[in-house]
């Protein structure tokens, strides 16, 4: 009798079951002729999207972004009106709503994730430098290779692969010396207090204008001090490239020229000279300081 009961009540379910899904059936077919259409629909939106902020958008990891983004907010909107045919929104929301507060608990723990995520897309905004050129960030100075939205990588001139997150990219000075297609570079040396000043930094600008690479117009020659024996000077030169490699080679240059230049017009670039004073208030010689021993080493060998 109680297997009778169970069977008939298996029976009733399964028929109640097939009701509903006959009844269920038109709206299932059209939720499924929705999704279809909806994912042509959103493919077409994304390659729409993706020629559209290709013209706007500063750098192709924001527009792959921004892409992704349409992308996913468009298949979101078929989802939705497919569970609402099917009368399921009430509990893809429950969901949602579930899933609202993981990502929330998902937000603390990988905060510094997100905050390098926010960082590249300012950068991406801000655009302060782009692949390829040579920036320095913190202690690190080399060429861009790849600006990514976690992460910015940098080829230094040791041939050193760096990758610095976003963050500190973002937080910290950044230093662009391909930004304006010049560079500069400081040369301080000095010369002989006893030798010709305006002489010395004629020669040295003729010779200077010489080299190649050097913005004639925007090199300077200016004496800066008073050394303990010499004139201080210092040489600024513009060079028309950014280049590491080409940098070194004028200021390499620049050296060698300015050193040869004033050897030929007997200019000196003296060595550091010391005055040795060995009495209390000064007056005392080096000479008299000998005699004055030489005569104590007599004393004592009388003694």
């Amino acid at each position: 009798m109680d297997i009778d009961k169970a069977l008939k009540l298996v029976i009733d379910k399964l028929n109640q079951w097939l009701t509903d899904l006959i009844q269920l059936l038109p709206n299932l077919l059209l939720a499924t002729l929705i999704f279809v259409i909806g994912i042509f629909i959103a493919k077409r939106i994304r390659n729409f999207a993706k020629k559209s902020f290709h013209r706007f958008s500063p750098t192709s990891t924001l527009t792959s972004l921004a892409v992704n983004f349409v992308y996913i907010l468009s298949i979101g909107v078929v989802v939705f009106t497919t569970l609402k045919i099917l009368h399921l929104d009430t509990t893809i929301t429950t969901v949602l709503a579930s899933a609202g507060v993981v990502g929330l608990a998902l937000a603390f723990a990988f905060q510094d994730i997100a905050s390098n995520f926010i960082s590249g897309i300012f950068i991406s905004f801000r655009k302060p430098f782009n692949v390829g050129d040579v920036i320095k960030v913190k202690d690190y100075m080399g060429n861009v290779e790849e600006i990514r939205l976690r992460d910015t990588t940098i080829l230094t001139f040791n041939g050193q692969y760096v990758t610095i997150p976003n963050k500190d990219v973002f937080q910290n000075p950044i230093e662009n010396y391909t930004k304006y297609g010049k560079r500069r570079l400081d040369i301080k040396g000095g010369v002989s207090q006893g030798d010709d000043l305006n002489k010395a930094q004629k020669v040295a600008m003729e010779t200077l204008a010489e080299i190649e690479g050097i913005i004639k117009e925007d090199t300077t020659f200016l004496y800066d001090g008073l050394g303990e024996s010499t004139i201080d000077f210092t040489v600024r030169l513009w060079v028309n490239t950014s280049e590491n490699g080409s940098y070194l080679q004028v200021l390499n240059d620049a050296i060698i020229r300015i050193k040869e230049v004033f050897e030929q017009n007997d200019i000196s670039m003296p060595f550091p000279i010391r005055t040795l004073d060995f009495g209390m208030k000064g007056g005392k010689t080096l000479a008299d300081m000998g005699i004055h021993i030489a005569k104590e080493k007599d004393g004592e060998q009388k003694n």
